[in-house]
């Protein structure tokens, strides 16, 4: 029975990251007569300290928890047949952790999602950036027996270190993200959805002059339900806040009527996946998703979505489906479809047994090659 050794900063079911990169597919992998270990650094306690500003006493305890945790979690590696890092070992420089993982001979996978050599920081920490290494997942790459990306940005920048990379795109799991089959019925008012975190709240706050001037517009109520870990309140605007919780996050996007995602045009975005714009499209919701990254290779502009990036664009998607329910339908109808047959767990799943196999036979009968990437 093969075992893999799962490497991230978070425990299970905490990083949304981790949980649509890796953990949603673990229930049909183990039904498949594999084995998972999960090994992180970051506890339910450390949460509250990690991204606050100070705390540098907990911080410095959660780090020095941290090399203990890790040093042996190098030594556990050692009785498994892979081992799947995601992102990285430390949330400092180096890659003292990465290379012993890989002196073990254990057959590594290096799974990325965000532009981490861009060096963004929550504010809560950017005064400890001169603990980060700018260069440090370029030397994680060169180590990885395999690179997997999250989009084709992150997948171009693998691709200059490491030749044996490939792009699996982050996944919804639509057998969980179903849609509600009851029409709305009433006349109250519609919902704009958006989930997110405190670190990515200025990428919703590009948003809200388009809002404002359609609540002052006022032809179609609408409500903005915020669904976050923390509070969210902006002048104009009827905001719904909804606490962000695992166990209800389905349910709190399920009974809205449009999803958006804006974003910050830069080259730390393009490395975003488009993950929050899959959620809401997998519920079967129309999306209006900035025209920039990840965003473009998911949303047929007009058919399963509509990229906007101007001010006038957001006002323009947002009132044409606020006030067209027969679109909002139609458009939603073709989202769940373009979920189901590119961004599900469904699609993807048989492909990393597929990998996992060849990389496991490699390190065993000494058959050096490499996997090739493959796509549903």
């Amino acid at each position: 029975m093969p075992r893999v050794l799962f490497v991230a900063p978070h425990r299970p079911d905490r990083s949304p990251s981790q949980r649509y990169r890796f953990e949603k597919f673990v229930p049909y992998w183990k039904s498949k007569g594999w084995e998972f270990t999960s090994a992180w650094v970051v506890d339910e306690e450390d949460d509250r300290h990690l991204y606050a500003r100070g705390a540098l006493l907990p911080k410095a305890k959660l780090l020095l928890k941290s090399f203990r945790r890790r040093r042996l979690q190098v030594q556990l590696a050692k009785g498994h047949d892979l081992i799947f890092l995601q992102r990285e070992t430390f949330m400092t420089g180096g890659t003292r952790y990465e290379q012993l993982l890989k002196a073990t001979g254990v057959p590594l996978v290096y799974d990325i999602d965000d532009a981490i050599w861009l060096m963004n920081f929550s504010e809560g920490n950017r005064y400890l950036r001169w603990l980060k290494e700018p260069r440090k997942a370029e030397r994680i790459l060169r180590l990885a027996d395999h690179v997997i990306a999250g989009n084709s940005f992150l997948l171009h920048h693998a691709l200059k270190f490491n030749p044996h990379a490939e792009m699996i795109p982050t996944v919804v799991d639509t057998n969980e993200y179903v849609p509600l089959e009851r029409e709305r019925k009433g006349p109250g008012p519609l919902v704009i959805g958006w989930t997110g975190s405190r670190t990515t709240i200025p990428h919703l706050e590009r948003a809200l002059p388009a809002l404002r001037q359609l609540a002052r517009q006022g032809e179609v109520p609408f409500i903005l339900r915020v669904v976050s870990d923390v509070p969210f309140t902006a002048e104009g605007i009827h905001v719904e806040h909804r606490p962000w919780r695992s166990a209800t996050e389905v349910q709190d996007l399920q009974d809205m009527d449009i999803g958006i995602m804006p974003l910050e045009e830069n080259d730390w975005s393009k490395g975003k996946c488009g993950f929050k714009g899959l959620q809401y499209m997998a519920l079967g919701k129309p999306v209006v998703l900035q025209d920039h990254g990840a965003n473009r290779e998911i949303i047929a502009h007009g058919t399963n979505g509509f990229l906007a990036s101007s001010q006038q664009q957001w006002t323009e998607f947002l009132s044409r489906l606020l006030q067209d329910a027969d679109l909002r339908r139609r458009i939603g109808n073709a989202a769940r479809k373009t979920v189901e047959e590119r961004y599900s767990v469904n699609a993807w799943k048989d492909r990393y047994l597929e990998l996992f196999n060849e990389l496991i036979d490699r390190n065993t009968h000494g058959n050096h090659n490499r996997p090739q990437a493959h796509h549903p």
